[in-house]
């Protein structure tokens, strides 16, 4: 009996919960909705909602430069401005409007796409992109790339008539900065040549033309590096543990992984370099690259190269997207044990290298690699060495060295006036 009084009960009540439910339901329907006290209205939690949503989108942000010589201070700005959104699409400079701006550009316009379209942290590469940002440039940017924000280092970026180049972004609010990596420029590294072309031309000016002879087979004095003279004479970067784990990878290869490697000097980083690269690394699963040093360079191409050192071809190399692993000092003979060590499963060198004469010798470097058959040639895909780069300096040295005196004039006003600017 107690039973089915306590179901005639549970049924009463449900029957009486929905009859209260439907009636608001339909009170709600009627009169729309109620404010809360302590809750936003509707429309507002709508509204918050939609925003939101639009923020889900990817945050776009766009660079331009000239990238030429494309080198690591290029790419840790690039790096940085990747870090202020989730998305970067680069802006390449094309060749007429650096020459109307800066003077002739040493590497052409397919070879900068190359370089700036193999960094890790670029997502979208735009080709001839205008010297200075116009009105409708900007406005291309905004609606057509969806570009958030304009970024650019702390230098400053003068037209010819002295204006900003970024004035318009600023204005529109939509400018972000990054601070510039120092130690290295453009201007530093074809000044560098530029040097070693004066002091050649001095010892030999009889014969102007040996200049380029001099640079491909390494006769000539040595560059002092006492620090003295010209700033273009040595490298002024100062390496860090932290920028090489910035530029560095977090993964390193499975159990199972296919680990290529491929070695080289990587002097004077360059669109050759990338394709050979990415080549290499389309053989495996992981691909390990071997810089070799500064003293084994100089033995083999010449007291006058590398002309960037170790750590700032580490870094180049580094940037490279087909490049998952770097061997700082990288040893000239490969071995078993370093095989072995490494796990390498294929050892790859490409058709198109400078100073070719070691496979003449007893000593081959790859000897072990090709007894254990893991060796093999790669067809290059561009016929461009780090003499091609200096043998274009060479021939046009002079329009180059009335370049970098306007240029290294601009750099000095900067480094006198500059201040500490947060960033990495």
């Amino acid at each position: 009996m107690d039973a089915d009084s306590s179901k005639a009960r549970l049924v009463a009540a449900c029957v009486i919960g929905g009859i209260v439910l439907g009636a608001s339901v339909v009170a709600l329907h009627v009169a729309g909705p109620v404010a809360v006290p302590g809750l936003p209205p509707l429309d507002a939690l709508r509204r918050r909602f939609r925003r939101r949503s639009r923020r889900r989108r990817p945050v776009r942000v766009y660079m331009d430069g000239c990238f030429d010589m494309m080198h690591y201070g290029h790419c840790n700005a690039l790096r940085q401005a990747r870090a202020l959104g989730d998305q970067l699409v680069v802006g390449v400079v094309s060749d007429d409007e650096i020459t109307a701006n800066k003077g002739p550009p040493v590497t052409p316009l397919r070879e900068r796409m190359v370089m700036v379209g193999a960094v890790k942290w670029v997502d979208d590469v735009i080709p001839d992109a205008p010297y200075a940002i116009t009105e409708d440039f900007m406005k291309k940017l905004f609606t057509e790339y969806n570009i958030d924000y304009i970024i650019h280092g702390d230098d400053p970026c003068l037209l010819p008539d002295g204006t900003d180049a970024y004035a318009l972004a600023k204005n529109a609010g939509r400018y972000k900065q990054i601070k510039r990596t120092e130690g290295v420029s453009t201007t530093d590294i074809v000044g560098r040549m530029l040097l070693c072309v004066r002091e050649r031309s001095a010892l030999d000016r009889r014969n102007h033309s040996s200049l380029q002879r001099q640079f491909s087979s390494g006769h000539g004095q040595k560059i002092d590096d006492s620090g003295s003279g010209s700033a273009t004479r040595i490298s002024h970067f100062l390496p860090t543990s932290r920028r090489i784990v910035q530029f560095s990878n977090s993964r390193g290869p499975g159990p199972d992984s296919r680990i290529v490697y491929i070695d080289g000097a990587f002097d004077l980083f360059h669109a050759g370099h990338v394709e050979i690269l990415r080549l290499a690394r389309e053989l495996g699963d992981f691909l390990l690259v071997g810089i070799h040093t500064d003293q084994t360079i100089s033995s083999t191409r010449g007291p006058h190269r590398p002309i960037m050192n170790l750590h700032e071809r580490s870094l180049s190399v580094l940037a490279c997207r087909y490049v998952d692993e770097v061997i700082i000092g990288a040893p000239w003979d490969i071995s078993k044990d370093m095989i072995t060590t490494f796990n390498i499963s294929l050892v790859v060198q490409g058709t198109i290298a400078e100073n070719m004469d070691f496979a003449k010798d007893e000593s081959h470097p790859y000897a072990v690699p090709m007894e254990m058959g893991i060796y093999r040639r790669l067809e290059s895909p561009l016929d461009i060495t780090t003499s091609t780069i200096i043998r274009r300096i060479v021939s046009n040295h002079e329009a180059y060295q009335k370049r970098n005196e306007k240029k290294e004039a601009s750099e000095k006003k900067y480094y006198e006036g500059k201040n500490f600017v947060n960033g990495e």
